[in-house]
């Protein structure tokens, strides 16, 4: 394996970095369980190579079922607390420190129901637009609408989201 292609093509380097403060406020609050969201590196700011997300759970039990994406993989490394982690076939107590790769393709889930606030990094690689994904989650949420299984398979579709 090699380093691939250069896409920065200057012979000189440039200040281009970003800094994100903690203390800036999270970014999304998902649903009546206390997640926040806080989006570190969007696929706009890293020019699609992947997108960084911390999620900040709260006490009540919260994550998704059971899924896949086609066609990007997922990352989940765990900064605080215990979440469930789903690798396809086995759930794990993941504790702070711990992480799971899941390439395009592989089912998994996260799940904290722990009772305890808990905290993880979410990567997406390469980039993909999964703000709109967590926004129209958080606004079905915030008008407590109940979508019928074909509503919600169009949004999960839409999103690269394949029910297991």
């Amino acid at each position: 394996m090699s380093y691939p292609d250069p896409k920065y093509l200057r012979e000189i380097g440039e200040v281009s970095a970003t800094f994100r403060p903690a203390s800036v406020p999270p970014d999304l609050i998902m649903g009546t369980g206390g997640t926040e969201v806080s989006y570190l590196a969007t696929t706009v700011s890293t020019v699609g190579e992947f997108g960084l997300y911390r999620w900040d759970m709260g006490t009540k039990p919260s994550g998704p079922s059971p899924h896949f994406h086609k066609t990007i993989s997922e990352s989940f490394y765990i900064l605080s607390g215990t979440v469930r982690l789903f690798d396809g076939a086995t759930w794990t107590e993941a504790s702070p420190g711990d992480f799971l790769h899941v390439p395009q393709g592989g089912i998994h889930a996260f799940r904290n129901e722990s009772g305890t606030p808990a905290s993880m990094l979410l990567l997406f690689a390469p980039g993909a637009p999964r703000e709109g994904y967590f926004e129209e989650l958080a606004q079905i949420a915030a008008d407590q609408r109940d979508l019928s299984d074909e509503e919600w398979l169009d949004v999960y579709h839409r999103h690269d989201q394949y029910p297991v």
